[in-house]
């Protein structure tokens, strides 16, 4: 009986510390590009087996690039968005998330090269709470530069209809040097022509008069 209830209190024990936290999984974007002066948001959500819960949170952080520090510049909590007030983007950052859909989005206004760094999310779904945050960087530009994905599908585009156009050009040219090798083999060959020719009327524009030889695929073609 001892035993028993040993085994009993260890698998209670097991299940209340299964069910105080488990762990939460974090998603954002990996890279992000923008034009200066425009707007930009970037997406944070998370996966939790839990419900989402009222306490959920987020919080964003900038880390600079050629910086080791980051700087909190906003945080959700209680229902509640909260924007640092001192950091570079007090005025120019904006909440859209939606935390009853796990989500914890964020919109950067008016984007500046100085804007370029590091941008690191956390969320906590209570009583899940343990998990990695996801960063995504992000780069300002005058002009979006074209990805590498883009040429090189360019390029292979190029090549493809290159060779489509080659073998295009080598069948052309099959058929205009058959057309011509039969030209000439008829013209050489007087009083023959094709069995075709034996039809009737076919040799007419000839001036012939066209006599099959039995068990050939040709005729001789007589004078009218």
């Amino acid at each position: 009986a001892k035993t028993k209830l040993t085994l009993i209190i260890i698998i209670m024990l097991f299940k209340h510390k299964q069910c105080q936290s488990q762990a939460i999984v974090i998603y954002t974007g990996w890279e992000r590009h923008a034009l200066v002066g425009s707007d930009i948001r970037l997406s944070c959500s998370f996966f939790s087996w839990r419900w989402t819960s009222e306490d959920v949170t987020f919080s964003w952080t900038y880390r600079p690039d050629g910086s080791r520090d980051s700087i909190s510049i906003f945080h959700y909590t209680g229902g509640v968005p909260y924007v640092d007030n001192k950091g570079p983007f007090r005025d120019r950052l904006e909440f859209v998330g939606n935390p009853g859909r796990r989500d914890g989005s964020i919109l950067l206004k008016n984007l500046d090269f100085s804007d370029n760094g590091t941008f690191t999310c956390d969320a906590k779904n209570p009583p899940d709470i343990v998990g990695r945050p996801s960063s995504v960087r992000l780069l300002v530009f005058e002009k979006v530069p074209i990805q590498a994905g883009v040429i090189t599908g360019a390029i292979i585009g190029v090549v493809l209809g290159l060779l489509v156009l080659i073998v295009a050009i080598y069948y052309l040219m099959r058929f205009l040097v058959a057309r011509r090798v039969f030209n000439l083999s008829v013209r050489s060959v007087p009083g023959l022509c094709p069995a075709a020719l034996c039809q009737p009327g076919l040799c007419q524009g000839l001036g012939l008069t066209p006599e099959p030889i039995p068990g050939t695929e040709t005729c001789v073609a007589k004078q009218a």
